[in-house]
């Protein structure tokens, strides 16, 4: 069984190593219901407790297959987060999904970060799960980076003065035991601390072997006001596990060249770079788990070898001395 770390200031504890789901929902690679659901139960195998969803990832179908996973098992034993922040309406044209994605439902996304639109996202996540509870709720994918500056501004006022009210409720009530807000950029967060108090953050991509700018701001901030850490798209959307992506696009010149400089130091300690990049972040003591989001069953297990790896001390020294790694960087044992 992995190591369970608390979230916040609350009673939950999730596992430190914990499944996210994006890519098992089937918008970026086609994965099928048998597939994901095989993926989750790997990972209960594995001693896994933490799972992340959303219904944005495979518009309702990964939601979907974890609870169709994980409904028999013992619910006390394990803990689910999901997300608000996006409606699933019934898609009006023909053919694939408006925004290019893959989409094995019939649905598109409207947003919604309002008292209403929250309510609703989490009834309909219940029918979607076939679950009755829900533990963690993040607030999805609000921010600058995903909306464009004054279309960002005038979302964040609608959460700010209706939405969190919803989230407030939520947990006071012990519909939820955790709130937190789940994005790509650490700003918002940042922002999000100035008008309320959160339990945790998901952060993608953005606390990772490659990239440690959250360690100069955010990751102190949270550490006064108590707020945990889950490190979503800890291999930067593929670019640390040998493929040519981060940031869910091809990455360009300066990132690649970059990781290769991390890689060729990991190879001269004999370490593989996805190992050294899915153990670094917990590391951290804000950070409460890490949750990568593998294709199928077979690269979970691939995972698992990876996250039990031996690391040599000196390819972390190395790593700084080469301006790799920040200043104030903690690194594994």
């Amino acid at each position: 069984m992995w190591q369970k770390r608390r979230i916040g200031r609350t009673s939950l504890e999730v596992t430190t190593l914990g499944l996210g789901t994006a890519t098992m929902g089937g918008s970026r690679v086609q994965v099928t219901q048998a597939e994901g659901e095989a993926l989750v139960r790997a990972a209960w195998d594995a001693g896994v407790r933490y799972v992340d969803t959303a219904p944005f990832y495979g518009v309702g179908a990964a939601e979907r297959r974890v609870g169709d996973a994980l409904r028999d098992r013992p619910r006390d034993e394990w803990v689910l987060s999901t997300k608000v922040g996006r409606l699933l309406r019934p898609r009006q044209q023909p053919g694939g999904s408006t925004d290019g994605r893959l989409a094995p439902m019939p649905f598109e996304v409207i947003y919604d970060y309002s008292y209403d639109g929250i309510m609703r996202s989490v009834e309909d996540s219940y029918q979607r799960l076939g679950l009755a509870r829900i533990d963690i709720l993040f607030v999805h994918d609000i921010g600058a980076y995903q909306h464009g500056a004054e279309t960002h501004a005038a979302h964040m006022r609608t959460l700010k003065d209706s939405g969190y009210r919803a989230l407030d409720e939520l947990k006071r009530t012990g519909v939820v035991s955790a709130i937190g807000i789940g994005v790509n950029e650490r700003e918002v967060l940042m922002e999000a601390l100035g008008f309320a108090d959160w339990d945790v953050f998901l952060l993608a991509g953005r606390y990772t072997l490659l990239e440690q700018a959250p360690l100069d701001d955010l990751l102190p901030l949270c550490a006064e006001r108590g707020t945990s850490i889950v490190v979503g798209g800890p291999l930067n959307s593929g670019i640390l596990a040998g493929r040519d992506t981060w940031n869910y696009a091809v990455a360009p010149p300066d990132v690649v060249s970059r990781v290769a400089a991390i890689r060729a130091i990991c190879d001269r300690h004999e370490v593989p770079l996805a190992a050294a990049a899915l153990q670094f972040p917990l590391a951290h003591p804000q950070v409460a788990a890490i949750i990568p989001g593998p294709r199928s069953a077979a690269e979970f297990v691939s995972n698992l070898d990876l996250m039990t790896h031996r690391i040599p001390g000196a390819l972390w020294a190395e790593l700084r001395a080469a301006g790799l790694l920040h200043a104030a960087a903690p690194t594994p044992a």
